[in-house]
């Protein structure tokens, strides 16, 4: 795309102080009041939403570029030339924040289906509820007692870690509060699926609302009362565009921005003196100030160029990520299933995440009385590596294995689509807070602000609203003088994992896992189809 012509009020950029590499500026702290222009690098949601909130107070002295020809990052969306449109991993669409609902009902008003979650375990070829520790009484026997005594024996300090408390990493934690049955069958090898790293190499302060903690009582309560305890989590009702997927939100707060938004430009140099940005097509563009979602390790080693000192891009290049291939299986036959997404922790298949796709709006596939669709998530790390010739074929494998295919429905396959995100999750490792620290206010201190999902490296606030937020609360801090609060939000092991995270809930709650006494585990969902009213209830 050609560039925008300027901004009347852009000129060139005015020139910053430069600050002492003593006194950075505190993540949080208000800077200059005029940011002048300021150059947004990523049209994916932290962008958009910074994009959209610059142009709702005003600001038009801002241009947004981004190396893909799309936009939404990894929240875009694709239609295949078979008709099937797949997201890049299993994205939900719901909220802690007033601010993202209200741009949500702006952009797609009543174009949404309305779902409630209905997620499950897979393992010893059957179905387990999710949360997994909170329903242990659907294992086998054997491993029903080996999970709750090892709860127990975790939790009254028999264990080789005392208490959570104690845990220096994830692995410790886990070994803490869950004991060795829920690990060894569970914990462990789901999150090396997940992480493609392992436990010990990550911090424990990442959890919050994405790991249910669970006490002796509560467990002995499931078990021995047959309780089900599904409704655990922020997600247990969600949105969900009706056409177009995820991206579809986004893509629709891009055309908001119009021409203040380039894409198909790749940044090559960002020289902190000059406050130039030089890139792969020859083109430049000054800037005042800077946001970049940009991954954090790759700015800091292969992009800034000036006075950028040696450990500053020694600490970056500390951060790990995994990268993560996402598989999406066509099928033409009728969907068999009212599941949503279901987890995998055993090694008979390469993903440790389904999603049944086609649940989530009737125009997903061709034709929803004749098609469905599975996407499937498999991490890859130098820990955990995966072979790209072979990736479709394991797949296809690990759904016949998982129960999710029945031998001879393989003919009944007639699409697949693959993508390989290089940066699929940000590592919360042990030493991450404490390079973010470092790295970060170097950063502000000169002007640029690293936000997004790898911009700013924090899983634990790397949700699609997350993101989104960190754009708009960066620019209510840039042009109001406002404190941000979602890169600061703390979040804490409570009992449950409920109200573990400081910040605006959800505005719905229940849950698509409940069943009655005895009713099948296949039983029906309480999500129904209404496509002539745009909505499902």
């Amino acid at each position: 795309m050609p560039e925008a012509a300027p901004h009347p009020s852009q000129g060139g950029p005015r020139e910053l102080p430069q600050a002492s590499d003593s006194s950075p500026t505190p993540v949080g702290a208000t800077p200059t009041a005029d940011p002048g222009r300021i150059l947004i690098l990523g049209a994916g949601p932290t962008g958009l939403g910074a994009g959209v909130r610059l142009r709702e107070l005003g600001h038009e002295n801002f241009l947004i570029v981004d190396r893909n020809p799309y936009v939404g990052g990894l929240a875009a969306s694709f239609v295949d030339e078979s008709g099937f449109t797949w997201d890049i991993g299993g994205h939900v669409m719901f909220s802690h924040y007033e601010y993202y609902d209200r741009l949500f009902e702006r952009f797609m008003g009543e174009e949404y289906s309305l779902n409630d979650r209905e997620s499950w375990v897979r393992m010893f070829d059957r179905w387990v509820p999710y949360p997994f520790q909170n329903n242990i009484r659907y294992l086998p026997k054997q491993a029903a007692y080996e999970c709750l005594s090892g709860l127990i024996k975790a939790q009254t300090g028999q264990g080789p870690v005392r208490s959570h408390r104690e845990a220096s990493n994830f692995g410790e934690f886990i070994d803490a509060v869950f004991g060795e049955g829920i690990a060894r069958y569970f914990m462990r090898p789901y999150n090396f699926k997940v992480w493609a790293h392992p436990p010990e190499m990550m911090n424990k302060t990442w959890i919050g609302e994405r790991v249910a903690v669970l006490d002796i009582d509560r467990a002995l309560k499931n078990v021995v009362l047959e309780s089900d305890d599904f409704g655990w989590g922020p997600n247990n009702r969600f949105k969900y565009p009706l056409h177009g997927g995820t991206g579809e939100f986004y893509r629709r707060m891009g055309e908001s921005i119009g021409d203040r938004i380039q894409t198909g430009r790749t940044v090559r140099t960002i020289d902190l003196r000059s406050r130039v940005a030089r890139f792969e097509d020859g083109s430049e563009e000054g800037f005042d100030t800077l946001v970049s979602a940009i991954p954090l390790d790759i700015l800091c080693r292969d992009v800034l160029t000036g006075d950028v000192p040696d450990f500053l891009r020694t600490r970056a290049a500390q951060l790990r990520h995994s990268a993560g291939y996402m598989v999406g299986i066509g099928l033409r036959r009728p969907c068999p299933s009212t599941k949503s997404w279901m987890y995998f922790p055993e090694a008979n298949c390469p993903f440790y995440r389904v999603t049944y796709l086609s649940n989530y709006s009737p125009f997903m596939t061709p034709d929803r009385e004749t098609h469905y669709s599975l996407l499937c998530e498999i991490s890859e790390s130098e820990h955990k590596p995966v072979d790209p010739d072979r990736v479709v074929e394991d797949t296809i494998s690990g759904l016949e294995n998982a129960g999710l295919l029945a031998p001879g429905e393989r003919s009944d396959i007639c699409d697949t689509w693959i993508y390989r995100a290089e940066y699929s999750y940000p590592t919360p490792t042990v030493d991450r807070d404490q390079i973010l620290s470092e790295v970060i206010p170097w950063l502000e201190s000169r002007g640029i602000y690293s936000r997004g999902r790898f911009g700013m490296w924090k899983y634990e606030v790397a949700n699609t609203d997350h993101t989104l937020m960190q754009g708009v609360e960066l620019v209510n801090r840039l042009l109001l003088g406002e404190a941000e609060t979602t890169i600061g939000i703390v979040y804490s092991a409570t009992e449950d994992g409920r109200q573990a995270a400081v910040h605006e809930r959800p505005g719905h709650a229940g849950s698509g896992e409940k069943r009655l006494a005895g009713q099948a585990l296949e039983g029906k969902s309480s999500v129904q189809s209404a496509a002539t009213t745009g909505k499902t209830t």
